[in-house]
């Protein structure tokens, strides 16, 4: 692939962020957050999205792209995004090795389709969520405190595990299965199950795996009056669409073969007044 290709990929695939960000089970930058922090996490959630793209959805050599997106963290700059990025990594102090970590995910899902175990699972998700979440802390200035870090890991990979529960055939599509392997032979469900149709086994496996998140999003909770003011507000408004994505999974009975079950924007809508009245 020449080498003016590398540094487009990057470009086209952050023309879809928009496009994708109105299905994630949070708004891209809660109207909660501080008005300063709000081009910061914007930046940051564009970064994540961008390194998703090219792991997912990128033509060509996708570890090619990855490690050239990881030379411009070093700099300079060549695309849009990473210009807003530096921009905020400067004005905010934050480290690169989360950023990294993001991108490491994605070499991750190139070599790796199934995880044997919930510790496996748990463990990828230290590199696929649980960056996005101490960045944001650094962002509010409270990445050094470690039981506030804890409570953000808790919240950032129960929401990539409701994620998995939302996504099982479009990740086998991919080639990929995120859900523990150990778990599906349990309730006695097998990869090609993943594709369809809904099953009791299925649901039942599903269940169980969303009881799992939302114990994590649950824990993660206290994180919001930790943090306190508008950037507490607006982690519990992370948390909050998380369980309420878990609720819309339930009301669909587990389907997630006719359609992705999730949140609609008026039920972010009351999530937020709730947030910014309560006590």
């Amino acid at each position: 692939m020449p080498a003016t290709s590398l540094l487009e990929a990057p470009e086209l695939a952050a023309e879809r962020i928009d496009a994708r960000a109105g299905g994630e089970n949070f708004p891209v930058v809660s109207v909660l957050a501080p008005r300063h922090a709000r081009p910061h996490l914007r930046a940051i959630y564009g970064f994540a999205r961008l390194v998703d793209n090219l792991g997912d959805e990128a033509h060509g050599d996708r570890m090619v792209l990855l490690d050239e997106l990881e030379r411009e963290l070093d700099g300079p700059p060549q695309t849009e995004v990473m210009q807003r990025l530096h921009g905020t990594i400067a004005a905010c102090g934050l480290p690169q090795e989360p950023f990294r970590r993001l991108i490491e995910a994605n070499r991750i899902d190139q070599r790796k389709t199934r995880y044997a175990s919930w510790e496996e699972v748990r463990e990828y998700c230290t590199y696929s969520a649980d960056p996005v979440g101490r960045l944001v802390l650094g962002v509010y200035g409270r990445a050094e405190d470690e039981e506030l870090v804890r409570m953000s890991d808790s919240i950032c990979t129960g929401l990539q595990l409701v994620n998995f529960l939302q996504d099982p055939p479009r990740d086998l599509a991919l080639g990929r299965v995120y859900l523990p392997q150990n778990d599906m032979a349990r309730f006695g469900v097998s990869d090609e199950d993943l594709a369809g149709p809904l099953t009791g086994e299925t649901v039942a496996l599903l269940r169980f795996e969303g009881d799992r998140a939302r114990s994590l999003l649950e824990a993660g909770l206290p994180l919001a009056k930790a943090l306190g003011g508008r950037p507490g507000r607006s982690v519990a408004l992370y948390a909050r669409g998380g369980l309420a994505a878990l609720d819309a999974l339930e009301r669909a009975g587990w389907d997630v073969f006719t359609g992705r079950p999730a949140p609609t924007k008026w039920t972010f809508a009351r999530l937020a007044v709730r947030e910014l009245f309560r006590p």
